[in-house]
């Protein structure tokens, strides 16, 4: 199943995504909430509504070249990244005088950096190296705290397609990456959420991303050092992740620092990221001389 938060008519609510079309859930389930988070807060009771809801008529159904998708989580309480966490990004990294760690590194992306599949990604002013990483991201569906990795997966509500865009100079001027991390648009989601139960192993996706249409980034999930449901049981050691909260869950190799010399965004190139079995996403970037924030 696919969940969608969507802008519809000056409206935004959910909907469940049907072949070229959005259900609606406002008109279909008038009863449930009309944002993702407070969706989700109602656990396996409000899925199995929508898993099941059907269009009465056919006005609850509309064309989805006719809505604007948004992050299909617009508000989470908290939205977390792993750092080096492929083999070969970690080597990449080594490479540019980056130590490799030991333990699972995890770094906070502001929720305010929060961007649609199709949103513009705004080029700061005070830096030049605007970096693009393209990451399987997860959404947590239940309260949870020392999740055993046995049992991660019952946690997760589904998954999306993202790009960790990053600043590197100001991600690596501090050893707290947070903000070269958080910059406003920085954090393209979607383009809606996949169920989990329409996954089979979200260890074994193809993952890749072009830029201006040269392929970047290809890689498996599967070759993740930690995998997802290490990374939740790792977390939740620390603390209670809630319903709705976000997870970007590493990158590979191919990243614009990485290459010799690097390739960092500039205004105009378009940023595509595809996860096999989720969708893509798409972002044009654009001078923050001309963006309305």
């Amino acid at each position: 199943m696919k969940l969608a938060t969507f802008t519809y008519e000056g409206s935004t609510r959910i909907g469940k995504v049907l072949d070229n079309q959005v259900l609606d859930l406002a008109q279909a389930l008038p009863e449930l909430p009309r944002d993702m988070t407070a969706m989700l807060q109602l656990g396996d009771s409000g899925l199995n509504q929508v898993r099941a809801a059907q269009a009465a008529n056919p006005g609850q159904l509309i064309p989805l070249a006719s809505v604007r998708l948004e992050a299909p989580v617009p508000k989470p309480q908290k939205y977390m990244g792993i750092g080096l966490n492929y083999e070969d990004h970690a080597e990449e990294a080594r490479k540019a005088g980056i130590k490799i760690p030991e333990f699972q590194v995890w770094f906070s992306k502001m929720v305010s950096c929060i961007n649609g599949p199709y949103g513009d990604i705004v080029l700061p002013k005070v830096s030049e190296r605007l970096d693009y990483e393209a990451e399987l991201g997860v959404v947590i569906g239940k309260r949870c705290k020392n999740v055993p990795v046995e049992e991660a997966e019952s946690v997760i509500a589904g998954y999306f397609v993202a790009n960790d865009v990053t600043i590197r100079d100001w991600q690596h001027r501090t050893p707290q990456w947070t903000l070269g991390k958080s910059f406003d648009t920085h954090g393209p989601c979607g383009p809606w959420m996949v169920t989990r139960d329409e996954i089979a192993d979200p260890h074994a996706l193809q993952m890749r991303l072009w830029v201006n249409g040269e392929l970047r980034q290809s890689t498996l999930t599967g070759k993740m050092i930690y995998n997802v449901f290490q990374q939740i049981a790792h977390l939740s050691t620390a603390m209670t992740l809630e319903p709705g909260d976000l997870i970007a869950s590493g990158t590979c190799s191919g990243v614009g620092i990485g290459h010799k010399p690097p390739k960092f965004l500039v205004a105009g190139d378009v940023v595509r990221v595809e996860i096999e079995g989720i969708g893509m996403i798409e972002n044009k970037v654009i001078d923050e001389t001309v963006a309305r924030m």
